[in-house]
């Protein structure tokens, strides 16, 4: 397919191999990857946060499944924020996720597998809505990779982020009592689960995202203010790279649009 260049290059986010090791904790506080000791993976990792997309997805693709997690999150990243079109947003991810259960095949212990499987099912699911996928039964395959994921590392953020707008858009969807019974989802757990990925990595642009869009999706009436101010949080926060930049003008557009429709 034809990429969209990301339109907001920056020397800051172009990182060497030791800026980038220095900055390896911070920029991955979300997802706990290891720093990579392959130097085509190094390359990769250097092109994503840059916010060479197209560079980063193909240096982690010839590698092969050892560099599906950068590979997966460049192309999961550029096709959540920059691809314009509908039906090639759909086929991307449904691609992610089968490369990610025939990576769970190979690699049954690597949480990348799991976590991109469920966030591009995820995607996939809100493209095609999230009703027609529960009954696709695709939530259940999303709630399994997310538990598998968290099961493999607890302290992943990213994954609890996840968890959270699993149960608020299933609750969102078809309300309290059949999301209870059917699904086992509860509006208290989508707080938790922003709550621990926030506790997990403070400085989260996205889960504060989440959390807003969450709080406005089950509780708009008493929480509206709290969703804002998380959005303000998320739109005022420090950029370290391309992803963070795409985050912060993600949140500063849902405030604007909170405060136009309030």
């Amino acid at each position: 397919m034809a990429w969209t260049a990301f339109p907001y290059a920056d020397p800051a986010y172009r990182y060497t191999p030791e800026t980038l090791q220095a900055a390896w904790p911070q920029l991955h506080g979300g997802d706990r990857e290891t720093f990579p000791t392959h130097p085509v993976l190094l390359q990769a990792w250097i092109a994503f946060h840059a916010g060479e997309f197209e560079r980063a997805a193909r240096l982690g693709l010839d590698v092969g499944v050892n560099g599906y997690a950068v590979a997966h999150k460049a192309i999961c990243m550029y096709t959540n924020y920059l691809e314009p079109n509908d039906k090639k947003r759909l086929a991307t991810f449904e691609c992610v996720a089968e490369r990610c259960e025939r990576q769970q095949l190979e690699q049954p212990g690597n949480l990348a597998g799991y976590y991109w499987h469920a966030y591009a099912l995820g995607q996939y699911s809100r493209g095609i809505s999230v009703v027609k996928a529960l009954a696709q039964g695709l939530g259940a395959k999303v709630k399994r990779s997310l538990d598998i994921a968290i099961r493999l590392e607890p302290q992943r953020a990213d994954a609890h982020v996840a968890l959270g707008v699993y149960h608020a858009e299933i609750l969102d969807q078809v309300g309290a009592v059949l999301a209870g019974l059917t699904y086992g989802v509860k509006k208290e757990e989508a707080y938790r689960q922003f709550e621990l990925a926030l506790k997990l990595n403070p400085d989260s642009a996205i889960a504060r995202i989440q959390y807003a869009r969450a709080l406005l999706m089950l509780d708009k009436k008493h929480k509206v203010a709290q969703a804002m101010d998380l959005y303000k949080q998320a739109a005022d926060g420090n950029v370290r790279d391309a992803t963070e930049r795409l985050d912060q003008l993600a949140a500063q557009k849902e405030l604007d649009e909170e405060k136009l429709s309030g």
